[in-house]
């Protein structure tokens, strides 16, 4: 019998300990950077004005044109519509001298050109990148191309649409000028690729699907 009890003592030991450890408090996690009304925690680096926040997001349309100026030419050569293919090669040009344009507007505020990731633009390129992969070179391809190539053009719009209203309000006016003219030859290159894909590609990819 005190066999038993010894063996029923230790038994309720180990479980005793097996309980503490399940019981033992977490690890500390993060802490979020909303609190609990959904309020943003803004980084000690965050813009406190407008102009601060106008920089900001030129370095960040900045990288947009840089990026943009590499994957071009692989949409390029993965078009096979000889006008799609001119429509990408002219954007190229059209889309350095943008580059260069920002540089002047970068000098005009007083500041040096400097570029900051864009997380949009990032996403957008990889996603016409993953477009190009999920699709036979082809017509189909080239609607998906200009698929990716409009969301990247209403991305611009919008940016270069709002730098324009901040360097209005702001009193940038020599700015405003550069702003407006790149704002233009987007909107420009949106129509074009636009007229791409309802006059002839697009529905030859659905005709290629039908067969």
């Amino acid at each position: 019998m005190k066999t038993a009890e010894k063996n029923t003592t230790a038994t309720k030991a180990k479980t005793t300990a097996a309980d503490k450890k399940t019981t033992a408090p977490k690890s500390k996690t993060a802490t979020p950077k909303t609190n609990a009304a959904g309020v943003v925690k803004a980084k000690t680096s965050a813009a406190e004005g407008l102009r601060e926040l106008f920089i900001d997001s030129l370095k960040d349309i900045y990288w947009a044109e840089k990026a943009l100026i590499k994957a071009l030419p692989k949409m390029a050569k993965n078009a096979t519509s000889e006008n799609l293919v001119k429509a990408i090669k002219d954007h190229l040009a059209v889309t350095e001298e943008q580059k260069e344009r920002l540089e002047k507007v970068f000098s005009l505020i007083g500041e040096k050109a400097v570029a900051k990731k864009c997380d949009a633009m990032e996403g957008l390129i990889k996603e016409g990148e993953s477009i190009m992969e999920e699709t036979e070179k082809g017509p189909v391809r080239d609607a998906g191309i200009i698929a990716a190539s409009q969301k990247i053009e209403h991305y611009e719009i919008a940016s270069y649409g709002t730098l324009a209203a901040f360097a209005v309000t702001l009193g940038e006016d020599d700015a405003v000028l550069l702003l407006e003219k790149t704002l233009a030859e987007e909107k420009e290159a949106d129509t074009l690729l636009t007229d791409a894909a309802y006059n002839s590609i697009n529905f030859e990819a659905a005709e290629e699907e039908e067969e």
